[in-house]
């Protein structure tokens, strides 16, 4: 095992790689999460978590401009994230910090030409669309392997320093901005900003690792040799024999790992049952597969 490997070299050739193709992407996606900002966001009183969120309390509260505050604020915890998260983590936030307050400020005036323009039926509907656009940008520029800072900076620190889980940071950062948000605009905004936020982290869930199309099967049979030839020679598909040992019994055994498409999900799992009527599954869904043997390899399947 080579343990004298460059890992700053190979972090540098991660970063770089399509490096003009994912700021592009950055670049289209935080107009299109700034231009929902203003048009569903700022006018409906969405108060969804964030420096965004606080930006619509300000508003409300003080009538300060909200492009002014998160442009502030994104200089200050730009500031802030070289000082405690060094200069490697806060390259990854430099660009989206600059480019979010820009972006908020440039589509305001186009946000309210095309209020005008856009007449949604519902409050109900408003929200709907405002948690697809919001869910679509931010999947894509997480995807890209950037941010537009803000109070992912905060967790990021919170996290380093107080050890407390990125995941619970945000949960706990947003929830109290929200709350805020309900006692000044009420518990009916409160929930359509919640609707927003689900599905928001429904779809950025979605274009980060993708739909699941297969699912990996993990299987324990003592007819190994029966279900490993119905694999390969009826499936046509790749299968890998892993070596276990029972944690309880300490007996060593082998195990199936084998990827199937979803749509043969029932039919495989009945066979394998109807090979060796005792099998034991582990089943997962599977979001990719890179490399090996798998159908669409295969001619003419």
């Amino acid at each position: 095992m080579d343990l004298n490997f460059d890992l700053k070299k190979i972090t540098k050739k991660v970063t770089q790689k399509n490096f003009y193709v994912r700021i592009l992407i950055l670049i289209l996606a935080t107009a299109l999460l700034a231009l929902n900002y203003n048009l569903f966001l700022v006018p409906n009183n969405l108060v969804t978590g964030g420096t965004s969120g606080i930006a619509i309390l300000l508003k409300e509260l003080f009538n300060l401009s909200p492009s002014i505050f998160i442009g502030v604020s994104s200089l200050v915890l730009i500031i802030i994230s070289f000082l405690f998260l060094g200069k490697e983590e806060t390259s990854r936030n430099i660009i989206g910090s600059i480019l979010y307050p820009c972006f908020v400020s440039l589509t305001s005036p186009l946000a309210v030409n095309l209020q005008g323009l856009i007449k949604l039926d519902s409050m109900l509907i408003t929200v709907l669309v405002a948690g697809i656009l919001s869910g679509i940008a931010n999947g894509l520029i997480y995807k890209t392997g950037f941010t537009t800072g803000g109070s992912d900076i905060i967790m990021k620190i919170l996290n380093k320093y107080a050890k407390i889980p990125e995941g619970k940071a945000i949960f706990v950062v947003n929830l109290i901005i929200m709350l805020f948000g309900a006692v000044i605009f009420g518990a009916n905004k409160f929930i359509y900003a919640l609707i927003v936020l689900y599905l928001s982290s429904q779809l950025i869930d979605r274009i980060l690792i993708g739909i699941s199309n297969s699912k990996i099967f993990f299987i324990y049979t003592k007819k190994i040799d029966e279900v490993r030839k119905y694999i390969i020679d009826d499936l046509k598909t790749g299968v890998t024999i892993l070596n276990a040992q029972g944690g309880f019994t300490k007996e060593e055994n082998n195990v199936l790992m084998c990827v199937v498409p979803t749509r043969d999900y029932y039919l495989f799992k009945e066979t394998v049952l109807a090979i060796d009527e005792k099998a034991f599954f582990v089943i997962n869904d599977c979001y990719e597969v890179s490399g090996g043997i798998k159908r669409r390899n295969l001619p003419f399947i």
